[in-house]
């Protein structure tokens, strides 16, 4: 009995140091930003309780609140499809027995390492620039641009949404390792039968990846709801031009810690984790439809 009693005392005494950090570096300040998220607060003051009206003022006389939104779908809807198939398709051509694949897979995966730097960002946005990389190449095909590809409204989210395709190696190397999971039978016996590889693409190669795609397109349509160095870089932390790379995270950074109306942004950021919360649930819902698990039939 003492023996037992000694080792939970040793188990409590390592999971201490996690169970301390998690008290008070996550379940603290979670429960805090729902406090304040129903307070004028400005980190000097002593918190104002005002109720519902941080949540009213959102969605009835922010305007700029609104923008975020709509930039931050916009940006989401367009970059994770994207991505995801650009990843598909670099998986699928590196699925090959070829000498030197390693590191092909490795120089492929790379940019996901320092993409989300604030080095790369800066990069990027020199790339954009009136006088950039684009332009340059532009100019050699005989298309002469001094368009600032940041700096247009129209086209500013677009390099945004570059920089996130262009870190698509994450989800290569899973997809990588789902592609290999497939049984070489199955092609075999498809191409007996007359399929060709667009068709063994389809009947094949997507339904047996479906929950490596399911997983990754959760994984990256959290990431995007979440993007926020490479806006801020890239328009100087203002969302411009026009609002238009105002995200919603770089709007709530502003009216934190530019505005010090703290309060506000704790709203801002409980919205946001409801809002993701809704639109995972709404894939893990539609994942009935489209998601085969082959040892349980269609779900």
């Amino acid at each position: 009995m003492k023996l037992r009693e000694n080792n939970h005392l040793v188990g409590y005494t390592f999971a201490a140091p996690f169970i301390l950090g998690f008290l008070v570096f996550i379940v603290y300040p979670v429960f805090s930003s729902l406090y304040y998220s129903f307070t004028d607060y400005n980190l000097l003051e002593a918190p104002n309780w005002i109720g519902f009206d941080n949540y009213k003022e959102m969605f009835t006389d922010d305007e700029k609140y609104i923008k975020s939104i709509s930039v931050t779908f916009n940006y989401v809807f367009a970059s994770v499809p994207l991505r995801l198939a650009f990843a598909l398709g670099v998986a699928m051509l590196l699925n090959k027995a070829i000498a030197g694949i390693g590191l092909y897979r490795s120089a492929y995966y790379l940019p996901s390492l320092i993409g989300g730097s604030v080095a790369v960002s800066i990069l990027w946005s020199q790339v954009f620039g009136d006088q950039g990389l684009v332009n340059s190449a532009l100019g050699l095909i005989g298309v002469e641009s001094n368009t600032s590809w940041i700096g247009n409204p129209g086209t500013a989210l677009w390099t945004l949404i570059a920089l996130s395709v262009w870190q698509f190696g994450s989800s290569m190397l899973i997809f990588l390792a789902g592609l290999k999971n497939i049984p070489k039978d199955y092609y075999e016996a498809a191409g007996v039968d007359g399929a060709n590889k667009v068709r063994q693409f389809f009947k094949i190669t997507l339904p047996l990846l479906s929950p490596i795609i399911l997983f990754n397109l959760i994984m990256q349509t959290i990431s995007a709801f979440m993007t926020f160095t490479p806006a801020y870089i890239i328009s100087r932390g203002e969302g411009g031009p026009l609002d238009e790379t105002l995200l919603y995270s770089l709007y709530l950074y502003k009216r934190a810690f530019v505005f010090y109306e703290m309060g506000y942004a704790s709203a801002m950021a409980w919205v946001a984790l409801i809002a993701i919360g809704i639109v995972t649930l709404l894939i893990f819902q539609s994942s009935r439809y489209w998601v085969h698990y082959e040892s349980k039939g269609d779900k």
